[in-house]
């Protein structure tokens, strides 16, 4: 199964459009976590919200996961070790306030950290060879020393 999300503030349809479409020609089994979206997709299972607990389960079920460049979802499944492709949302098409999604894709991409499709016809492309999206290493459930000691010092001043 494919796991597609877009957080919970604002519908991300171009996206969840583009696996709606690629679910129907390949016949693989999708579910899509779709926020407050009001358009009907016809090739895969939605839900408009998910707990964290079910979200978190479906990143564990899912071979691949297909999302917005969210934090949350980010850290999710770098934790639970699964291939993740990210579409950043863009401001300049109106699906945010601003470009921080493009440059958390930017310098997690540059980095090897995730998949980045920047528009709808490489996540087209990227999804056609999902079996060879590779899986970043794993972080843990804690914050690092070091960057703990960071915060500390940059508190205390």
């Amino acid at each position: 199964m494919i796991f597609v999300t877009v957080g919970t503030q604002l519908p991300f349809d171009r996206l969840v459009g583009t696996v709606d479409a690629w679910a129907g020609r390949s016949g693989e089994s999708v579910f899509a976590q779709i926020g407050p979206s009001t358009t009907r997709f016809e090739n895969i299972e939605t839900a408009p919200f998910l707990t964290p607990e079910e979200a978190a389960e479906r990143v564990q079920q899912a071979s691949l996961v297909v999302a917005h460049a969210g934090m949350g979802t980010i850290f999710t499944s770098l934790a639970a070790r699964r291939p993740l492709i990210v579409l950043p949302r863009s401001a300049e098409l109106g699906e945010h306030r601003n470009e921080h999604q493009m440059a958390t894709a930017r310098r997690l991409g540059e980095r090897g950290i995730v998949t980045v499709a920047w528009d709808v016809n490489e996540l087209r492309s990227r999804l056609d060879s999902f079996e060879d999206v590779g899986v970043a290493p794993a972080i843990g459930d804690h914050a690092e020393v070091g960057l703990l000691d960071a915060v500390r010092d940059f508190l205390d001043r």
